[in-house]
This record gives C-alpha cells, structure tokens and sequence, in this order.
C-alpha cells in the first residue's frame, strides 16, 4: 500500500513539473513554490475526485484559454472533470437568472460580471465567497490565495462589507488611437492651423470631436485609403445597452463623486439614500434623463452619424471590433482592451515589423459635466458566483477550480494570453516589463491607480438582469429616429421608475427585501437640478478643446 502510495505521488508531481514547465511559465512563484501550490489542489481534491462540474462564462480569449487549458490541467492534476461552456455575456445572465428562479442546479458555478453586485448582494440567492471561506469551503480554500493581491476585490463586495464574487478577468474601457498618424509633421501641423492648438491625446469630448472631424473631413485619406476620425457600433443588439451602461453617462459627468462609484447618484443615473434605490429620473432625484444624460446620448449619436464608417450604425461590439485592425481609424474613444491581442497580430498594418503597435491607449477624454473624484470609465470585472442552489459539495469542487484558474502559478501567464490582469503581483512583474512596449500603455495603466478610477457597475443598481436590456431597446429607438434623445431619455426614465416601483412592491409582499427600492415622490424637476450634485443643471457653455502629449496625459494615471 505504501508503494502505491509513493508511485501515485510520484504520477502527481511529475504532472506537475510538466504543466509548470511546458505552459505555467513565467510565474511569479518560484517553480519549488508553484509545485506546492499544485501539491495543494491534488491533495484538496481527494474526495472528490470521478466528480463532474459545469461552469460558464463569456467568450473571450481569457475564458477559451480557461476552458480549453486550464480545465485540462485542473482535471489531471485533481480528478475533477470540468465542462466550462462558453457562451455571449448575455446568454450567462439569461442563465444565471434561470437557476435563480428555477432553484435547479443547472450550472455549480458562473462567471459573470461584478456589474451584478447590487443584485446578488439584495436577492440572497448568491452563496457569498467569505461565507464558502469561512465554512464548508474553508478547509479547501488556497492558502496562498492573497485575496489583498486582487485589484478588484473592492468590485465584488456588497455594501455590507461581504465578499460576494471573486475576480476571474478584467478588462478595462480606454482611448485608443494611431499614435503613428498623430505624430506625423503634416498632420499636427494642419490641426494647429484649423483648430489652434496641438494634436495630440484629447482630454475633453470637445477635442476628441475636433479630431474625429479632422481625419473624416479634412485628411479623409492616407496613402489612397479612405480614413475615419471615429468608430463606434449602433445596431438594435443587447452589446448596444453594454455601449451605454458601461460607464458611458459617467464619462459625461452625469452621476456624482465618489469611488468606486458616484453617490448618491451613480452612473446608471439611479439615486440612492441607506442603500435603497428612489429613483431614476430627474423628477425623483435621478439622473437619467437629466440634462448631462441627454448630452452623452447626443454626442454618442452625432459622433456615430459625422464621423464614424457608413456601415458602424449596424455594427454589433464584437463585429465594431474588427475595425481598428483594418488600419483605416484614427482613434476610438470607447475600446475595451479585451481586444488588445487582437490588434497585436504580425502583418496588420497597424503594427511595425518588429512586433510593436503602431496605436497606444491613453486615459479617455471627459464630458463637460464631469468633475474630479468622478469614476472616469468602465472597467469589466468577470468574477466567480456561486449560487445558493448549487449544493455544497459540488460548490467545494468548483470553487476548487476557481481558486485553481486564478491561483499564482498560472495567473501570470493567463494574464499574457488575454491581457485581462487581476493581480497586483502580476502586473508588478518583470515579465509584464518586458511585454509592456508591445502593448500600447495597457501596462502603464494596469500600474497607475487608474485601475481604481475605471469601475464596473456599482450597487445603485437592484436588479441588472431586469434593467439592463431597457438600454439597448431605448437607445435603438433614439438612433433609429422614432424618439428625439430628449425624448427617449424621458421614456427610458419612466421605464426604470417603473421597475424600480415594481420591487418596491415586491419586496413589501416579502416582507421587506434588503435594500429594496422606496420611491420619491415626484417633484418638479427645477427642484433636483438646483440642488448640489447630480442631477445637474445644463451647461451651455462649449468647451476648448485640450490635448496632452501621450508622455504627459499617461501622468493622469499616476
């Protein structure tokens, strides 16, 4: 017995070295370190070994290496089989909120974004991360798991100070621009002469504008090549609500100060007072449909139609994606860096011939309604929930897997394959040092506290699977034309009023849900808008343009 105990041992760590030295390199560990770590799961997975769990997540490059690797590695280094299914961002919530209402264990565990915090720490139908730390997960949980390692920890914990996902990804939503066409002699020289002040990486929406106008109007082509000053997407699709709801209305200004979200107001325009939402609109103390929100909509809408492709108006997130490697847009104030390997494969004509890009990221530029100690863009946190439906047992063998795919042996090198980073000590590496010129300022960012700065949705917002398809379906019919952007917003506010009414409701049926919504009444909307804060009252001033060097506007970040 104890022979077949030291043969099985020997099989576990010689699985080990090989998936430490063929894929789980660079680490921040030392290889003795990620052997132990290895060690640990093998150990930890005992009694559940034949076992069988399902996950799922979006479809990104982070997730396909997760599901099409990882799981692999996981399964022969413990036993535990894993499907990890991949699907649209949709598709996982569609998903979640089925097992939510069900009470069938359809899946053991989701990755979905924080952006869902509000809900999950209101409906209680999540299994809280400190409550599988601190009991029947506790004797599996990694004791190098550094939770003060995440930098996204502070996305996933409900206003009561639980801890309720835990972060698998992040990505953030930046400026990106050809940095090669905006240092060109010419160019810079011809913006100085119609606009009066240099070219370079704008730090308001007026000289984004004013940029977005100089290459579709005034330069229109480069090297016989037709060329755009703005991209964007605007087809009737669920990613056109994703366009908005990420933190677009924050970039205008429209909600308050505050971290990691504005408060009372937040940047879904929702106001709350002791963690109870009362109200969207301007009548109720809101913001949605207040003067900043109609602004953003605006701009959003004109910059689409001046500026950007013919074919951007039915362009979908992922097919506006393709674009900039197309080589024929000069910038785009609203890109997810999910998309930076994309842009980083030899031959496009974006990137030089030694591997490195030809664009940069760079802060976004900012609304005229915005103020600092505002959030100022979005971040995606993709983050590990467990359902209080899933049973206990097989809760424990994949929250296993979980800890596994963003443990410190393989973090480091998923963060090189997706560039989506979720620990300090990764970022800090001196492998990240040396891939930092290939990818534009995505290191630069990662390292600077901006990575507080750029958040997901916050807990303002009760119920996200209920709300959030209410952007696309009004922002469609602002686009299409069948509402004025005054219009629509006033629509989309009633629409979230009355929804926000109907879990008032609800939670009174129930005796009383945590946090559940409680209405203002309605008031003249001169009232609100005289008041301190969001909502706040027109500016009708335009603003100057400003732009920094790219050396200059990355301080921003520090």
């Amino acid at each position: 017995m104890q022979c077949f105990v030291s043969i099985a041992a020997q099989a576990a760590s010689e699985k080990a070295d090989f998936w430490i030295d063929n894929e789980f390199t660079p680490s921040t560990l030392t290889k003795a370190e990620q052997r132990q770590e290895l060690a640990w799961f093998t150990e930890q997975a005992k009694p559940y070994q034949g076992m069988t769990i399902r996950v799922v997540s979006e479809k990104i490059n982070t997730h396909q290496y997760e599901s099409s690797v990882l799981a692999k590695a996981f399964y022969e280094l413990t036993g535990i089989h894993v499907i990890h299914e991949l699907t649209g961002e949709d598709d996982v919530i569609k998903k979640l909120s089925a097992q939510i209402i069900t009470n069938e264990n359809l899946y053991d565990a989701y990755i979905n974004d924080s952006d869902l915090i509000g809900t999950h720490f209101r409906n209680q139908a999540v299994t809280p991360i400190s409550q599988i730390m601190s009991e029947h997960g506790k004797q599996a949980t990694l004791p190098t798991l550094d939770l003060d390692d995440f930098i996204g920890i502070k996305f996933t914990t409900g206003p009561d100070g639980v801890l309720y996902q835990l972060p698998d990804q992040q990505f953030a939503n930046l400026y990106w621009y050809r940095s090669d066409w905006f240092e060109r002699a010419d160019f810079q020289s011809r913006f100085q002469q119609l606009y009066g002040y240099p070219l370079g990486v704008p730090q308001n929406w007026q000289a984004y504008e004013d940029i977005a106008e100089f290459f579709s109007d005034k330069v229109r082509t480069i090297d016989g090549q037709r060329v755009y000053g703005h991209m964007d997407y605007g087809k009737t699709d669920p990613s056109l609500g994703w366009r908005m709801s990420d933190a677009w209305l924050s970039m205008a200004g429209v909600g308050d100060k505050g971290l990691p979200n504005g408060l009372p107001v937040d940047e879904w325009g929702i106001r709350v007072e002791d963690c109870r939402p009362v109200g969207a609109s301007v009548e109720r103390g809101g913001a949605i449909n207040s003067p900043a929100a109609i602004y953003a909509i605006d701009k959003y809408v004109d910059w689409l139609t001046r500026f950007a492709p013919p074919e951007a108006k039915q362009l979908t997130f992922s097919q506006a994606g393709d674009w900039p490697a197309k080589g024929v847009i000069a910038q785009q104030i609203f890109w997810y860096t999910a998309f930076v390997d994309d842009l980083l494969q030899p031959g496009l004509p974006i990137v030089n011939a030694d591997g490195t890009p030809k664009w940069r990221v760079a802060p976004s530029p900012l609304g005229r309604y915005w103020q600092r100690g505002m959030k100022s863009g979005y971040q995606d946190a993709g983050a590990w929930t467990f359902l209080s439906s899933t049973p206990k047992q097989r809760q424990v063998a994949a929250w296993l897997y979980a800890q596994f795919v963003v443990s410190k042996t393989v973090s480091l090198k998923k963060t090189l394959v997706g560039y989506t980073p979720i620990r300090l000590s990764d970022i800090e590496s001196d492998a990240m040092t040396q891939r930092a010129p290939y990818l534009g300022g995505l290191v630069e960012f990662y390292r600077s506290q901006a990575r507080n700065v750029w958040t997901p949705t916050g807990t303002n917002v009760p119920d996200y699977p209920g709300m959030a398809s209410m952007w696309w379906q009004n922002i469609s019919s602002i686009i299409e034309g069948e509402y004025s952007v005054k219009q629509g917003m006033d629509k989309f506010a009633q629409q979230l009023d009355a929804h926000l009414l109907m879990l008032e409701q609800k939670a009174k049926q129930d005796s009383g849900a945590l946090c559940a919504p409680i209405l203002n009444p309605k008031q003249d909307p001169s009232h609100w808008l005289a008041q301190p804060g969001s909502p706040k009252a027109e500016i009708k001033s335009k603003s100057k343009g400003k732009t920094l060097p790219y050396e200059e506007a990355i301080r921003v970040w520090q």
